[in-house]
């Protein structure tokens, strides 16, 4: 029998599967992989297992569960407390969405959308100005997001460097200290934010539910504090690195590029299959409640799983030569936002921030392009979401 392979490791390029994956794409659909702490779980590479095992209600997110599985060991850190929404099941996983899903309707973020490209506007204008040269993440790819989330929820944009570290230390640590001190940090600034929404009424989401379930006895202050603190962390967190290695992977890649530039319409469809190439979230855990047959294979109660985005967005059995950046194929059933009751909530925020915070940027500044050698250029490493530390750049 053949060692498990490692999970999770490094990519060696920021856009592709780490080599070391290689195994798990030639096993399909399902094998096993070896976590920090020796654990084996199963890992899921195959597209419609993946599909169909999301949706599956036997799979659990509820990290109280002493079954569940750890990626690392400061995500331990994590597993003391629920988190809203993604760490819930149905039915109580279902209240929370459905309180929620009509501030992130299509409508709603059309509505935005006049927002966003204004942001984006000002963000390189303060670019242009300061120029020819700007580091791309903390003058763009990172406040586009925050910038625009602070709107939607009613967060005070002033806030964004404390939150923004403090968010950087929780999905990245480096220590299991570093994530517990920054979600303490984190609830007590939204436990005091929600407190003066209570006194001083804004505009914002927080005070929609403020107003329509805190105040109403509905949901708890604990409950809205892990409700607003999923929505601001991955209301930025995920749309920032989206962004920055999105950038890079199309100056990376200047036939797409330029096929981008000269038809502008391409880039919904760009933005998917940026989505499914890129596969940021790389590693959705899971802990199964009952045993689950998979194509002759039982997982049995009490396993850990894992969903490898990057493999499961790259099978060749949907989506043919994978690894190539392709605008015509249709990449709509990628997983990069989940799938099933888990499925990300702010998709269509996400997707409107992408096609004008690229669109604009190529736009304005043809002549974007790295300004530092690309293998020199640090990117995340796999044990967080997937993106780039620092983006040079030029024009």
């Amino acid at each position: 029998m053949t060692e498990a392979v490692a999970f999770p490791q490094s990519r060696s390029c920021p856009y592709h599967p780490p080599t070391a994956y290689q195994p798990l794409r030639e096993t399909r659909p399902l094998s096993r992989v070896s976590l920090f702490d020796g654990r084996s779980v199963w890992v899921v590479t195959g597209h419609a297992e993946a599909r169909a095992l999301l949706s599956d209600q036997r799979l659990s997110t509820n990290q109280e569960n002493a079954a569940f599985p750890a990626a690392s060991p400061r995500f331990k850190a994590l597993t003391n407390r629920r988190t809203a929404l993604l760490g819930l099941d149905d039915p109580e996983h279902n209240v929370q969405r459905r309180m929620l899903i009509p501030s992130f309707s299509v409508k709603r973020t059309a509505a935005l959308r006049p927002r966003i490209q204004e942001t984006v506007d000002r963000l390189i204008d303060d670019m242009v100005a300061k120029g020819p040269r700007a580091e791309l993440v903390s003058a763009f790819a990172l406040p586009v997001p925050s910038s625009v989330i602070c709107a939607l929820l009613g967060v005070p944009y002033e806030d964004h460097d404390y939150f923004e570290e403090l968010s950087r230390r929780l999905l990245h640590g480096p220590e299991a200290a570093d994530v517990g001190d920054a979600r303490r940090r984190l609830d007590a600034y939204l436990e005091s934010l929600i407190e003066r929404k209570r006194a001083e009424p804004g505009d914002g989401l927080l005070d929609e539910l403020i107003a329509e379930r805190l105040e109403t006895g509905e949901i708890g202050l604990e409950e809205l504090v892990a409700v607003a603190l999923v929505l601001l962390v991955a209301g930025h967190e995920t749309t920032a690195n989206m962004i920055s290695l999105g950038t890079f992977t199309l100056l990376r890649h200047p036939e797409q590029l330029a096929e981008l530039r000269a038809d502008p319409s391409l880039m919904p469809a760009a933005v998917e299959e940026l989505m499914r190439f890129l596969s940021i979230a790389d590693g959705m855990l899971r802990v199964a409640t009952e045993d689950i047959e998979v194509g002759g294979t039982v997982i049995a109660k009490d396993d850990g799983v894992v969903f490898t985005t990057s493999v499961i967005n790259r099978d060749e059995d949907v989506y043919p030569e994978p690894d190539t950046l392709d605008w015509h194929r249709s990449a709509r059933h990628h997983v990069a936002f989940g799938f099933g009751i888990h499925q990300c909530l702010g998709q269509n925020l996400a997707r409107a921030e992408m096609e004008i915070a690229l669109g604009t940027l190529f736009a304005r500044l043809p002549g974007l392009r790295l300004a530092a050698p690309a293998e020199e250029i640090p990117f995340k490493p796999g044990d967080s979401i997937q993106g780039m530390v620092e983006l040079p750049v030029t024009w």
